[in-house]
């Protein structure tokens, strides 16, 4: 199981003016942990909840048709193409690059052991998309189109490119090409899969697209390319039945939880940074920053006061990062909580040579990366403790498929707890729906004639 170690949080450690009573809170807060991870898991089942993410790693029907769908494409496709933007992409990203080998997509057909490459399309940027379709060989690609309203502007602007240029070359056969990964009545993408025959799997009912990475729209991508499905169950299985656990002093997701909710209320930390030591993590942090900043960023609570609450997350990279934030985190504004995720062993180990032992880098020799990146998350710790800041740190013993699951799983259940603990809406995103409505009024959708108006007039007055 992976570990969480609080103790650079308390006050002993680092003072009572950024510090907490860690165990005097824990206490203070006991009943009502308890109540909130009750009423998670009463509700999960309940329609309307938007918990169904918690039932993920009990969906065996899924997972059994994604691994055939797998088996069965398996040595037809050099290349899968994910097209999707937010949830639809950032899970599935982050859990690849964590697990597959690193430069993935440079490695020959036998070092992949004949699994495609992999290439995410997040974004709608033309000359990213350009460059990818130059060098993509489309008659070669599996494409994953992903969107659980059907009707995302940007992934199906992606789609309607990539399908008339797949339908140009491949003929009829395009639709072997394509697996639509939406909603399982509703929506643009599936009335058009089902009029074009294109191979579908369904995001279901009450999870939103930050929460979705156990449901198809990243298991699909995981199996296409060989990563262990059932370790990633397992995973969420083992996690999930750990933070059932109604005490706090037992349950890691309810004490970050609580930790970083009482730094805010208390200690006025509202910015929460993600760094972990290693780089096949580093797309942990940019999946984690659009879980924590839509789930807690809320005008309103849930009494309908106007609180403008959040807390604020940053990604970083260690040891990258060190060199490029530290010197704020230790010298600017003391208003960060900072989550260290360590790996305890990694798949590798590279020695450093004994040489130019008579300079000042002869320390060096003899030495391993391995120590070198480790010594480097301690001695950014203990700065840290220098100039009392706060710091969390989540160590997992090895990078795998069981691990990551675990550690995202974690993650999505920390966030229930912390929106309970501000009594917000953790599941609901009024202001980027409201973006979403504008871009269909600018690109004149019908029935947003009325919101084109308005943003022609304020266009024009700011500018």
């Amino acid at each position: 199981m992976i570990k969480l170690n609080y103790r650079y949080t308390d006050s002993t450690i680092i003072g009572s003016e950024h510090g907490l009573n860690v165990n005097e809170e824990f206490n203070n807060y006991s009943e009502t942990i308890s109540e909130i991870i009750k009423n998670l898991n009463q509700k999960k089942d309940k329609p309307g909840q938007w918990l169904q993410w918690m039932n993920l790693g009990y969906n065996e029907e899924t997972v059994w048709y994604v691994k055939e769908f797998a088996s069965m494409v398996r040595n037809r496709f050099n290349n899968i193409l994910v097209l999707g933007i937010g949830g639809s992409s950032l899970g599935g990203l982050a859990v690849t690059e964590a697990i597959l080998k690193p430069y993935w997509n440079l490695l020959s057909d036998e070092q992949r052991d004949n699994y495609p490459r992999i290439f995410f399309l997040d974004n709608i940027d033309p000359d990213l998309m350009n460059g990818l379709l130059n060098v993509l060989d489309l008659k070669k690609t599996l494409v994953n189109v992903i969107t659980k309203s059907g009707d995302t502007a940007e992934t199906m602007s992606q789609f309607m490119i990539i399908r008339d240029l797949m339908k140009k070359e491949l003929g009829d056969d395009y639709r072997k090409h394509i697996v639509a990964t939406t909603d399982k009545k509703m929506g643009i993408l599936r009335q058009l899969a089902d009029q074009e025959g294109y191979k579908t799997f369904f995001v279901p009912d009450d999870i939103g697209g930050r929460f979705s990475v156990f449901s198809a729209v990243g298991l699909v991508p995981f199996a296409l390319v060989g990563l262990d499905i059932d370790q990633i169950i397992k995973g969420i299985k083992d996690m999930d039945l750990a933070l059932k656990n109604t005490d706090v002093f037992q349950n890691i997701a309810a004490q970050s939880a609580l930790i970083h909710y009482l730094m805010d209320i208390k200690k006025n930390k509202k910015l929460t940074v993600m760094m972990p030591y290693s780089s096949r993590l580093r797309y942990v942090s940019d999946w984690f920053v659009q879980l924590w900043a839509e789930s807690l960023g809320k005008e309103y609570n849930n009494n309908g006061e106007k609180v403008n609450i959040g807390l604020t997350p940053i990604k970083a990279l260690g040891a990258t990062d060190q060199h490029s934030q530290v010197q704020l985190y230790n010298e600017g504004p003391n208003d960060k909580l900072i989550t260290f995720i360590r790996v305890e062993n990694f798949d590798t180990v590279l020695e450093i040579p004994k040489v130019f032992e008579y300079t000042g880098i002869g320390y060096l020799g003899g030495k391993t990366i391995n120590d070198l990146i480790n010594a480097e998350a301690d001695s950014t710790k203990v700065s840290l403790i220098d100039y009392s800041r706060p710091t969390l740190s989540i160590t997992m013993d090895k990078i795998n498929e069981y691990n990551i699951a675990q550690l995202l799983y974690m993650l999505e259940v920390q966030t229930a707890i912390i929106g309970e603990l501000y009594n917000i809406n953790t599941f609901n995103q009024p202001s980027v729906e409201q973006a979403k409505n504008y871009i269909y009024a600018l690109l004149g959708r019908a029935g947003y004639e009325g919101s084109a108006e308005y943003l022609k007039e304020k266009l024009i007055t700011t500018i």
